[in-house]
């Protein structure tokens, strides 16, 4: 046999060492994770059920689900030890916030602005709406009743419009 048909075979054979070496890593990494749990740890079980450590031997964990709810697991049946942070994000919805000293935008603008400058703008702004009378598409009575009486003159002015029968309506 030459060296180039055992090519595909090495070839092959390093690809699942490879492949069974990184399933061994994460394995690993899993039996870390599971025996660094202690008492009061937050986890997520494979199941996705959250719940608070109680108790850790050595193939169980005895867990604390909700106030008089215990639950006995096995060790290879959680899928995640989750921060403090993390957990109570997830389970209580109490966000903890990174950026607490850094400047909070506030909702509005009018804050962002200099107190002495929003005084003069507003006086500015007054006393240009007393200047000009806004008009906001309403009319007097007088204009309505005008426009009433022209409406029907217009009507008969117009003469009806004939038709042979033909329309352009789709059939």
């Amino acid at each position: 046999m030459s060296p180039l048909t055992l090519l595909p075979f090495i070839v092959l054979i390093g690809a699942m060492f490879l492949m069974t070496r990184s399933a061994k890593k994460k394995q690993q990494q899993a039996a870390d994770m599971r025996n660094q749990m202690q008492p009061g740890s937050g986890i997520r079980t494979i199941g996705g059920m959250y719940a608070t450590v109680k108790e850790v031997s050595d193939d169980t964990v005895l867990l604390d689900a909700g106030p008089g709810v215990e639950l006995l697991f096995a060790k290879n049946a959680i899928g995640a030890v989750l921060t403090d942070d993390e957990y109570n994000r997830i389970v209580h919805g109490i966000e903890h916030d990174l950026k607490s000293d850094s400047d909070v935008v506030p909702d509005d603008a009018s804050s962002l602005t200099d107190p002495a400058d929003a005084d003069e703008s507003a006086d500015e702004a007054a006393a240009a709406s007393d200047d000009k009378s806004v008009d906001l598409g309403k009319k007097d009575q007088a204009e309505e009743k005008a426009d009433a009486t022209e409406a029907p003159k217009a009507e008969a002015d117009e003469e009806p419009k004939k038709t042979d029968g033909d329309s352009d309506a789709k059939k």
